[in-house]
């Protein structure tokens, strides 16, 4: 296995211009994405035709998508035998990217800011996965503890080991998002993690109270609490230090560098974090969180089954683009409002509406003699059914066009099941079976939510689908 990711490996860095012309690389679940210098001389249908590539995706970053634990394992070797550069922890590298990089297409602002976000929490979705899982077993665990289905300190003990895992990651989102940030922005990631601190820590609550800014009868109201804004806010302030950081470090002398800029810095940005974006951004999570309310969690059914539908169909293309880690800041602002995550569970059916699909298209192979498509199905399968839709979407149903289409609107019935019984889930990750642990409330209905997309996938693939779309199609 290792032999064969290494010529992976090698044929990858070939087909995109040799290693000199890979900046710096970094991966995520399923894509190693790589700041390619001049994506003029990548040899594009070379690398799609390239056995264990599933597709590619020229975004903000050349991604190309290998799979589940091959992106890993692919980035890595990249790092250490063709000594390319990790994105992901070096910002110098990032910044000095931004300006060597050439024969780039022209990315949107509202797109760049996406990117800029995804590229924050991609490297922290291992440790959102594990401590949603965590977390989600020991709420289970303290359930049946609480209704005495078990008892003892043996389960007490497990349930707090798994509740500090869950918590060690949880509880400190905001410093992780603050270093991660300062490493995008090109801060020092010390002083980023000190950011993301102070927006929950406990001296907060004593300034806040001092200039008035505290509601002590309703906590949650006050203009400046522990956590008021959320990521967001942390994630803007940031930016600003970055600014700081730079302007004062161009000011001050070498030889006092070390102990004014830090100082500086940290004094000037915690003023205008603190007074002016934790508020703002505060405001403006708040007028999400109504939105999304009316949206996402409105007691009128019809809108509640309609807006599930409607999410859940459309997931895929987002998928497509690489733009799904942009929602991860709508993720956290619905963990910190509501204490659990509606929006998850509902795109989760995405995926799903795939499996059905690529079922119905396996069958289809079948009947025609396609040996080839049946393979690609067999090997990307398994991936789908826990949750990792990259393989179907590349291999199957996008190459063939339309079940691309059938398997989104399949999904959004589990979607519209999902979002009627008001499944929440404690953190977010991969989808399908594997993310069963993370829903902390309605569990089994997030279960019926998936066999209902699997089903809804199968029939209307089954019924726009012909064995004459399989035999004509090139791929």
């Amino acid at each position: 296995m290792v032999k064969n990711n290494e010529k992976l490996a090698q044929e990858i860095v070939e087909a995109v211009g040799g290693k000199n012309n890979i900046h710096s690389s970094t991966n995520c679940m399923t894509r190693v994405r790589m700041n390619v210098k001049d994506r003029s001389i990548i040899d594009e249908e070379r690398l799609k035709n390239t056995e264990g590539v599933m597709g590619v995706n020229d975004a903000d970053t050349y991604q190309v998508i290998v799979g589940p634990g091959t992106a890993k394992k692919i980035n890595d070797i990249l790092v250490e035998k063709f000594d390319i550069s990790e994105s992901s922890s070096n910002s110098s590298n990032w910044e000095q990217n931004k300006q060597e990089v050439k024969g780039q297409q022209p990315q949107g602002k509202f797109k760049q800011a996406l990117a800029t976000i995804a590229n924050i929490f991609i490297p922290m979705i291992p440790a959102i996965i594990a401590a949603g899982i965590f977390q989600g077993i020991s709420g289970l665990l303290g359930t049946m503890i609480g209704e005495e289905t078990i008892s003892g300190d043996v389960w007490e003990g497990i349930r707090i080991t798994f509740a500090l895992i869950g918590n060690s990651f949880l509880g400190y989102f905001a410093i992780f998002t603050g270093v991660n940030a300062a490493k995008r922005f090109g801060a020092t990631e010390a002083l980023g993690g000190m950011i993301g601190a102070m927006s929950i820590a406990a001296p907060l609550i004593d300034l806040s109270t001092l200039v008035g800014l505290y509601d002590v009868d309703q906590p949650l109201n006050s203009i400046l609490t522990t956590g008021k804004g959320g990521i967001i806010g942390v994630i803007f302030g940031v930016f600003i230090l970055a600014k700081i950081e730079k302007a004062v470090r161009k000011r001050i002398p070498d030889v006092l560098d070390l102990m004014v800029t830090p100082i500086v810095t940290l004094l000037v940005t915690t003023l205008i974090f603190v007074f002016i974006i934790m508020p703002v951004s505060g405001f403006l999570s708040d007028w999400l969180v109504r939105g999304l309310s009316l949206i996402i969690g409105s007691e009128n059914t019809f809108v509640s089954i309609l807006s599930g539908y409607i999410l859940a169909a459309a997931f895929l293309p987002m998928v497509l683009v690489g733009l799904h880690h942009g929602l991860i800041p709508i993720y956290a602002i619905q963990l910190e409002a509501f204490g659990g995550v509606s929006l998850f569970p509902v795109l989760a059916m995405a995926g799903a509406g795939q499996v059905g699909a690529a079922i119905a298209i396996y069958l289809l192979a079948k009947k025609v003699g396609d040996e080839r498509l049946k393979g690609v199905i067999s090997g990307a399968l398994p991936a789908g059914i826990l949750g990792i839709g990259e393989p179907l979407i590349y291999g199957v149903t996008l190459p063939l066009g339309k079940p691309f289409i059938t398997a989104g609107l399949g999904a959004g019935f589990g979607g519209a099941y999902v979002m009627m019984m008001g499944v929440l889930a404690n953190a977010w990750g991969p989808s399908g079976w594997v993310a069963l642990p993370l829903m902390q409330e309605g569990m089994i209905h997030y279960a019926i939510g998936l066999i209902i997309s699997y089903i809804g996938g199968f029939i209307i693939t089954r019924l726009f689908i012909k064995e004459d779309d399989l035999r004509n199609a090139n791929i």
